[in-house]
């Protein structure tokens, strides 16, 4: 449960860049969500290349710091992958927040900024990364060492759970 109650948000990022064993743990916690009727939706597009992340950044004003961070992954949902019509929306974010708590867990900062379904965010995203038409770009999860970063308090609201019924 600590990896889900200590969330951080990175400002900045140090220089250092996010090792490949690392990248691989996160893409194998992200694989390993769980997805209706196993039907795993999903694609990863693992971004590296600085011109790349400093487009992105242009792209999503919010998404600022991915411009120098060391390292982005691109969650994209792919339609001819679904077996459940709509559902891939719900497998996508699963696999978007398996892969933030492994990163949590690996000590890498990790913020989640929404692509879909902001219908001009993903057509500027699926430009960029020359994605197919059946592809689409749901989240960008920016990676790092983080040299400022905001910690999240304690979320936990006892008004918002109901039992049994309303």
């Amino acid at each position: 449960m600590d990896s889900s109650l200590t969330h951080k948000s990175v400002e900045k990022n140090t220089e250092k860049g996010v090792p490949k064993d690392m990248l691989q743990s996160l893409l194998k916690a992200a694989m390993s969500a769980h997805s209706a009727d196993d039907e795993r939706p999903w694609h990863f597009i693992v971004i590296k290349d600085q011109s790349v992340l400093e487009q992105i950044s242009k792209i999503q004003k919010l998404a600022y710091m991915v411009a120098q961070a060391p390292a982005a992954i691109i969650v994209c949902g792919d339609k001819t992958l679904q077996k459940h019509r709509g559902f891939w929306i719900q497998d996508c974010a699963a696999a978007t927040q398996n892969l933030l708590i492994d990163a949590n867990k690996l000590k890498i900062n990790a913020t989640w900024e929404g692509i879909y379904p902001i219908e001009g965010r993903i057509q500027q995203y699926s430009k960029l990364l020359k994605t197919p038409e059946y592809v689409i770009p749901f989240s960008l999860v920016v990676l790092g060492f983080a040299v400022e970063y905001r910690v999240s308090g304690n979320k936990f609201d006892k008004k918002r759970i109901h039992y049994d019924r309303w």
